[in-house]
């Protein structure tokens, strides 16, 4: 006997098919885009992403379908219910435009599908809307998807009515409707996660194409901090020891570990304690490539070109991470990224750690953070608050003294202007000062004063690079006329680079930026060549004041440690790598591990183990890094009165 599918289960059926359409579209899209990246079997792409795409639906379409297995029989044929019902087509059509245009835009910035960086906008609503009504032209965008939603709902109004005149649900089809949506649910939960089925290593642009965006946005919201044991190859506690003593012991490094562990250790100076000022600058988004002197042809950096020859340079250094956050977690606590969320952003647990705002205020200089935002983005104002620096802000600027700000907060240069305050008034103390600035003009919208450079505002990321230079370049002008600038160290770094994707999960030469130590009148100008990151700014830092103290950072001191093994460290929120100079290393979810040789040549990947030199030191730098902050052996611990913290 031929039986006909229910009207209920028929709807929804029409509903996912539709979905479905519009993920299947949108992976076209993106692969017909970006087809000069793309290198392997389509046919993976869209069998793989089917997956995806089934997974999020078996999700998706639980609540609905228990509301038409649950809906009674005499509302389910009343007009009002119809009516309701392609109102539900209409806004899901609209919803899932909504949702492709965004995913474009997202790749479009970086290169992925949605991950964690989608999950902080959600979390950071305020600043993101505010960042695309200025980017985007939202009005014309919403829109034309109206209107495109308009028309598909028309085309699918018979179908739809073919659907909601279908034959009467049973006590029967309900029960097999529900068990149908909940086993696919179970296999989905079973079967279906971030590395199965697009997998790890090979093509990174393969693998995001084969997967789901609103699959991957909920999957990087419910996994936001990743154990480390639990998810990545882990070696016994002794060699992970035996191993960072190789990587951090120095003649002037005493360790003072409790267990084999932990990398405390007390650093002995080698010369008699100063404490010169410190404005420390960080960039947002500044990539080395972007200028002159590392042959951007453009000459959108004239100032910082010109300083490089009269600085200390590094010219070969590079960011943690991806993110603003990690920037800041690296030079201020030194210390690898930790795979999930950052310290910065791990909500309770993100203070009383040894960083370097801590040392600085022992020894009695005024640490300030100061943020041309407002603070409680990415949360940096429990950050910094939490490990021995005060904040300034925008929310604490009165606002005659900011001439500019979009959506992510004041121009440079009222930044700066800040700054210079702040160094007067510890100047005329007579209190050493260490200011942490985080700059946030080189963003999206790319908006700035008008008037400044000769390029437009708005009009891209060249203007807003232009526009970084021109800032710092003012800001030493007018701190060349201040009495505290000849004792005053001016470093700057940037946070991290302006586009980090690749064909590869770590691309490294995406992850280089530069770092200039400025101090005429006390360091003086070269080149530095050293393979160096962001967690070595911070002991570097410390060994230019002479400063004995008790460390438990992850980086060297550049200037005196450089016969110890080359690496930088660098991550995402799921992979974790070590660079050598020549190889990298890398750590993957559900014990993966690969080495790329010849990483910024031909970059030839290869499946190895444990027993890899090169795995086995990144391993003990993010194993040893996971537990001692996990079991408090970073923890900011004073000197005891009457201990000499120099000699």
């Amino acid at each position: 006997m031929r039986t006909s599918l229910a009207a209920p289960w028929r709807f929804l059926l029409l509903l996912c098919t539709t979905w479905l359409g519009i993920f299947i579209l949108t992976r076209v899209v993106l692969l017909t885009a970006h087809a000069d990246t793309f290198s392997g079997n389509s046919l993976s792409v869209f069998l793989g992403g089917a997956l995806y795409d089934l997974s999020f639906l078996s999700y998706a379409a639980l609540p609905l379908g228990l509301y038409l297995a649950l809906c009674p029989g005499f509302l389910w044929r009343t007009r009002l219910h119809r009516w309701l019902l392609q109102g539900v087509l209409s806004a899901s059509l609209f919803l899932m435009l909504f949702i492709a245009v965004a995913e474009w835009l997202f790749w479009d910035e970086f290169g992925v599908r949605f991950n964690f960086i989608a999950v902080d906008y959600l979390v950071y609503s305020k600043e993101v809307m505010d960042n695309i009504r200025e980017s985007y032209p939202l009005p014309a965008l919403l829109g034309s998807l109206a209107l495109v939603t308009l028309l598909l709902t028309l085309l699918l109004r018979r179908p739809l009515l073919r659907a909601l005149a279908g034959a009467p649900i049973t006590s029967r089809q309900r029960l097999m409707g529900l068990g149908l949506l909940t086993g696919l649910g179970v296999v989905s939960v079973l079967v279906v996660d971030q590395q199965f089925p697009r997998g790890q290593g090979g093509n990174a642009y393969q693998r995001e194409l084969a997967s789901n965006g609103p699959y991957q946005f909920f999957a990087a919201f419910r996994n936001n901090e990743l154990d480390y044991n639990q998810f990545y190859t882990s070696l016994g506690a002794d060699m992970v020891g035996a191993q960072m003593h190789q990587e951090l012991a120095t003649a002037n490094a005493r360790l003072e570990a409790r267990e084999p562990q932990d990398i405390r250790r007390h650093i002995s100076a080698r010369g008699a304690l100063r404490k010169p000022n410190i404005i420390l600058v960080t960039l947002e988004s500044f990539s080395a490539k972007y200028m002159g002197s590392n042959g951007h042809p453009e000459n959108l950096t004239p100032n910082l070109d010109a300083l490089r020859s009269q600085s200390l340079y590094f010219n070969n250094f590079y960011a943690t991470g991806t993110r603003t956050d990690r920037g800041l977690e690296a030079i201020t606590l030194s210390i690898p990224p930790t795979p999930g969320r950052s310290i910065v952003k791990r909500i309770g647990r993100e203070g009383g750690y040894a960083s370097l705002g801590q040392q600085l205020t022992a020894i009695g200089y005024d640490a300030v953070y100061v943020y041309g935002g407002r603070g409680y983005f990415d949360n940096m104002n429990a950050f910094f608050s939490g490990n021995g620096y005060r904040i300034v802000d925008q929310s604490s600027v009165d606002e005659n003294e900011i001439s500019f700000k979009n959506a992510w907060g004041m121009a440079d240069e009222d930044l700066y202007r800040q700054a210079i305050k702040l160094a007067d008034t510890d100047h005329a103390a007579q209190k050493p000062f260490f200011l942490q600035l985080m700059t946030t003009s080189n963003h999206r919208p790319y908006t700035y004063p008008d008037g400044r450079i000769d390029l437009p505002s708005g009009d891209g990321r060249e203007g807003a690079v232009k526009y970084t230079d021109y800032a710092i370049a003012q800001f030493l002008r007018q701190a060349k006329e201040k009495p505290w600038f000849d004792n005053t160290l001016f470093v700057i770094v940037a946070d991290h680079t302006a586009g980090s994707a690749g064909k590869e999960d770590l691309p490294v030469n995406n992850y280089q930026i530069p770092l200039w130590i400025y101090a005429p009148k006390m360091i003086e100008p070269q080149e530095n060549p050293q393979l160096a990151s962001q967690i070595d700014l911070a002991p570097t830092l410390l060994g230019l004041l002479n400063l004995s103290y008790t460390s438990t950072f992850f980086g060297r001191d550049l200037l005196q440690d450089d016969d110890l093994p080359p690496r930088v460290l660098i991550g995402n929120y799921q992979h974790l790598g070590l660079f050598d100079g020549k190889d990298l290393a890398i750590l993957s979810p559900r014990g993966g591990l690969r080495v790329h040789e010849d990483a910024l040549g031909n970059s030839r990947e290869t499946s190895v183990t444990e027993d890899n030199p090169l795995i086995r030191r990144a391993i003990a730098y993010y194993q040893s890094a996971a537990y001692g902050f996990s079991q408090g052996l970073l923890a900011w611990e004073p000197e005891e009165k009457g201990v000499a913290v120099s000699p």
